[in-house]
């Protein structure tokens, strides 16, 4: 199957009222190019010159850009010596030595681990029998809240599995209040687990680094905290990369790894959209057209922006990205509103207001063109109460796909605007151009408007005062 590039159709927008034209925005293209240039400078500059950044550009964590076409790179030089080819081994290691695995992390250190196997696992993926999952553990996340009931029944199940389980914990200081105590709870329950498998004794402190993969900095708590461990493998988030756009580094290969994922294929999929958006201009750049339809919209009202997923595997990519867009452009009072729904669920909730609400919604459609599974038709009965007998011949996807078409019509005869984000199916290629596509939209859209688009200090205001509290 050859490789396909995802698509952007922006002709929804394009309407006689609370629209843009074509003409607008094509009008954009020279502060959209001098935007992209500028953003491929920031990589270049990040690059050459870690520790000369200058001050107006600060922080620049500009390195999550060139970081699929390097880490491919390293690996076809060096296979098993490179990054991704000890990512691939470690998380072989931990995945045939335990039936579950905890990702421990926040923000940017599991939303992208989520959204992976979300979109591209089985859906009852815990559910199903591990010969479905490819023998590989089952997922699950913790240390991205303090909910002590949540951690608790997490304990319980646990507990009740005749099973090892083991940790992939992510932080790049270790001091993520969450993840750092959920981390301390749940490696003092492992350790608790070993000892009683191995009737007491100090096994269980030199074993349990075997159950553990930290993803951290150079330095800092949790890096010393793993040496401590005795961890056999400590990956690297690396510098210049901010949490959010962390997803194609070892913060997000690590756990896609342990869920059997192809991480080179996810890898190909973000360097094939940097190829994109280095060699084509704002007419034919779906980054740039992305960027431009967004700013426009936003610029007549437009402050809230629905992603709009079609089916539910897209979910937790959309959350994802509100992350990303809230963190980087909600600033100086300024940026848009994310918001992911998921569709056709939520036509039936928030799709009044999108029909009739305040019009301050620019609609972006998230469609996968062709479902990874069979069919499902609806049949005939001979009990057609439910009158479907007359759409016996149609499947599942022709009804998503009437749904689709059908709520585009509603929203341009009412002059709604949407645009349509389209993927070719859903997998980790795809998953690696949209994960890509959206970080460097982001970035070019706050050069664009002269926001910085890395660093989060209004996050920090909340750790500091919960800190403060909670050690008065």
């Amino acid at each position: 199957m050859a490789d396909e590039l995802m698509t952007y159709d922006p002709r929804g927008v394009f309407l006689p009222e609370h629209g843009i034209s074509p003409a607008e925005l094509a009008a954009l293209g020279e502060r959209l190019d001098d935007a992209r240039d500028e953003v491929l400078a920031d990589a270049q500059l990040w690059a050459d010159a870690v520790k000369e950044i200058p001050a107006e550009k600060e922080p620049l964590d500009a390195g999550f850009h060139e970081l699929p076409d390097r880490l491919l790179a390293d690996y076809r030089t060096h296979r098993a010596n490179s990054e991704l080819g000890q990512i691939k081994a470690a998380a072989d290691r931990l995945a045939s030595a335990v039936g579950s695995a905890v990702v421990l992390g926040i923000g940017g250190s599991y939303m992208g681990a989520r959204a992976l196997l979300e979109a591209c696992c089985h859906q009852y993926y815990n559910e199903v029998t591990a010969a479905m999952r490819g023998g590989r553990p089952r997922i699950y996340f913790e240390g991205n809240n303090v909910d002590n009931d949540a951690l608790v029944d997490l304990e319980q199940l646990l507990k009740s599995r005749e099973e090892r389980w083991g940790i992939v914990v992510i932080s790049k200081s270790g001091g993520t209040l969450e993840t750092a105590a959920a981390f301390r709870i749940l490696l003092r329950e492992l350790k608790e687990a070993l000892s009683r498998e191995a009737a007491g004794g100090g096994a269980a402190e030199r074993e349990v680094a075997k159950f553990v993969i930290p993803v951290t900095g150079k330095s800092g708590k949790l890096f010393e905290l793993s040496k401590s461990l005795g961890c056999r493998d400590i990956f690297e988030v690396p510098d210049g990369v901010g949490g959010r756009f962390s997803v194609l580094s070892a913060v997000g290969l690590v756990p896609a790894a342990v869920m059997g994922l192809d991480i080179e294929r996810l890898l190909a999929g973000a360097a094939a959209m940097n190829e994109h958006f280095r060699n084509h201009g704002p007419d034919k750049n779906i980054v740039l057209q992305y960027v431009g339809v967004c700013h426009l919209m936003e610029e007549r009202g437009y402050t809230t922006r629905v992603l709009s997923t079609w089916g539910k595997r897209l979910e937790a990519a959309g959350l994802w990205y509100d992350q990303l867009l809230a963190e980087s452009l909600g600033k100086q009072e300024r940026g848009a509103l994310p918001l992911t729904v998921v569709n056709t669920r939520d036509l039936h909730s928030r799709g009044q207001q999108h029909q009739e609400g305040r019009r301050d919604k620019l609609i972006t459609n998230l469609i996968v063109e062709h479902p990874s599974r069979e069919l499902l038709h609806v049949g005939k009965s001979d009990l057609n109460q439910d009158g479907l007998n007359e759409l016996a011949g149609k499947s599942l996807a022709d009804i998503m796909a009437a749904a689709i078409e059908g709520t585009n019509q509603a929203y341009r005869e009412d002059n709604r605007p949407t645009a349509d984000i389209r993927l070719p199916r859903l997998d980790e290629y795809t998953l690696g151009q949209f994960f890509q596509m959206m970080m460097l939209a982001t970035v070019v859209e706050g050069r664009l408007i002269g926001i910085n688009p890395y660093g989060q200090p209004g996050v920090e205001a909340y750790k500091k005062n919960m800190n403060a509290i909670l050690r008065r």
